[in-house]
C-alpha cells in the first residue's frame, strides 16, 4: 500500500499532544464529591463509569483514520501493456479427394487440422484466415483475432465439399488476395497441397508472381510421398469414397518455384511428424514481434478508512448522547 499524499500523516504527530492535553485537563471538566469515607460510595461505579472513561478514545481512533483518508492510501499493481507487430497469415488447404490418402494418421487432411489448430494456438497476436481448394478455392475464414472461430472453421474442412481436381493456382491467389488489403508489415501464406494442379483459371506461378508483387511469402507444404499409398479410387451415389491402393506423384518442381518467388521456402512432408516439425519451423521463422510493458496501476482505499471513521463517530455519539449521556443539575 502506498499514500498518494502521504504529507498528510504528518498530523498524527499532535494526536499525542492532544491525548496529553486532554488528560492534564480531563479533572478540571469534571465535579468532584467528596465524602468522609471511601465504604459511603462503595458499589457506585457501574459499566457507564467505566465506558465513560473510554468514549473519548474512540474520537482519536477516528480522527487517526480521517487523516490516513486525507493522505489517501492506494493499492498498487501492475498491468502489462502489449505493442505487438503482428503477422497476417492465410493457410491455403488443399481439400481435394487425394487429401483423404491414409500415408498420414488418419489421413492428410486430419494431420492438417490437428497441427494447424496448435499452430495456431502458439499464435495469440496474429490475424489467421482459411482458404480452401480443390477444383475451385473458396475463403473460408476471413482474416480474424477470433482463433475460436477459425478453429471451428479448420475442423469443419470436408472433402467433396468443392468441385474435384487441384487448383492450386486458384487457391494461392485467393489466400493474396485476401491479404492485398492488409497493413501489416508481414504478409504470409501457408500453402498446404498434395497434387498437381490440374484445374482452376490461374496457373501456380502466376499466382506465385502477384504475391511477389503484393509483398506475401508464401511457405508450400508438399504432403504426401511418391509411390503406392492407400487412398481414394472411387466415390459412391451416398458421397462415400472407395479406397484401394494407388500410385500418388508430388509436382515439387512448382511448389519450389513458388516458394522461390515469393521469398518463401519449400518444405516436403512425408508423415504427420515431419509436417508438425515444418510447422514448428515456419513458426520460428515467422516471429510476431512483442514489448511488453508493465505500467502501474492504483485502487483508492480512503472510502475504508472514511467509512470506518464517520460509523466509528456516529457510534460515539449515540453512546455520548444515549446510554452514557451526564446529566448535571
Amino acid at each position: 500500500m502506498i499514500f498518494a499524499q502521504p504529507y498528510w500523516l504528518a498530523l498524527l504527530a499532535l494526536l499525542p499532544v492532544l491525548i496529553f492535553v486532554y488528560m492534564r485537563t480531563i479533572k478540571k471538566r469534571h465535579v468532584s464529591l467528596k465524602v468522609s469515607r471511601f465504604e459511603a460510595m462503595s458499589g457506585a461505579k457501574t459499566w457507564v463509569v467505566y465506558a465513560r472513561n473510554w468514549l473519548q478514545w474512540l474520537r482519536w481512533v477516528v480522527m487517526a483514520l480521517l487523516i490516513f483518508a486525507l493522505a489517501r492510501p492506494q493499492k498498487i499493481w501492475y498491468e502489462e501493456e502489449t505493442d505487438a507487430q503482428a503477422i497476417d497469415i492465410m493457410l491455403a488447404v488443399d481439400v481435394s479427394a487425394s487429401m483423404l490418402s491414409k500415408d498420414f494418421e488418419p489421413d492428410r487432411l486430419s494431420a492438417v487440422k490437428d497441427i494447424a489448430n496448435e499452430f495456431i494456438s502458439k499464435r495469440k497476436q496474429d490475424r489467421i484466415g482459411l482458404t480452401i481448394f480443390s477444383g475451385t478455392s473458396f475463403t473460408q475464414c476471413p482474416l480474424t483475432e477470433d482463433h475460436r472461430i477459425l478453429t471451428a472453421f479448420i475442423n469443419n474442412m470436408q472433402v467433396g465439399r468443392l468441385p474435384e481436381g487441384t487448383a492450386i493456382g486458384s487457391g494461392l491467389a485467393t489466400a493474396v488476395n485476401h491479404l492485398k488489403d492488409s497493413l501489416s508489415n508481414s504478409k504470409v501464406v501457408i500453402l498446404m497441397t498434395d497434387g498437381e494442379n490440374n484445374a482452376g483459371q490461374i496457373l501456380p506461378l502466376q499466382s506465385a508472381a502477384i504475391a511477389k508483387a503484393l509483398g506475401v511469402r508464401a511457405y508450400v507444404i508438399g504432403m504426401g510421398k511418391n509411390g503406392t499409398v492407400e487412398s481414394p479410387t472411387s466415390k459412391r451415389l451416398d458421397g462415400t469414397y472407395v479406397f484401394g491402393m494407388r500410385p500418388m506423384t508430388l509436382d515439387t518442381a512448382n511448389l519450389v518455384k513458388i516458394a522461390e518467388i515469393t521469398n518463401g521456402k519449400f518444405y516436403a512432408a512425408h508423415n504427420t511428424t515431419e509436417l508438425q516439425q515444418i510447422y514448428a519451423a515456419i513458426d520460428q521463422l515467422e516471429r510476431t514481434h512483442i514489448k511488453v510493458q508493465s505500467v502501474p496501476k492504483t485502487t483508492d482505499l480512503f472510502f475504508w478508512f472514511l467509512n470506518a471513521a464517520i460509523s466509528l463517530l456516529a457510534l460515539e455519539l449515540l453512546l455520548r448522547w444515549g446510554p452514557l449521556r451526564v446529566i448535571t443539575v
